[in-house]
């Protein structure tokens, strides 16, 4: 008597990372620049170049996605915002 192989199906484990939300800043005509810079590396702990080149985003394309993440986190982000002087918003990416 022989015995089969036994076949097992196989399964994608692919996962996609849970990062559907993004925190965006918006430009305003009141903050200076380096006050905007100033609140990302003090709040998200971006380097110097890096909060510079989000400020440059906001400051001459009028937003920049500053970061992603669940809803909970881009909401806690973006009353850190609102709590810092600056206009942001929170949507699906």
């Amino acid at each position: 008597m022989s015995i089969a192989p036994m076949q097992t199906e196989s399964f994608s484990t692919e996962t996609k990372p849970d990062n559907p939300w993004v925190c965006i800043v918006w430009n305003d005509p009141i903050n200076l620049m380096n006050y905007v810079t100033h609140v990302f590396m003090t709040y998200f702990k971006y380097s110097k170049e890096k909060a510079e080149k989000l400020m440059l985003q906001v400051h001459e394309d009028g937003k920049s996605v500053v970061n992603t993440g669940s809803r909970e986190e881009m909401e806690r982000d973006v009353n850190a915002m609102h709590s810092y002087g600056l206009w942001a918003t929170l949507q699906k990416s």
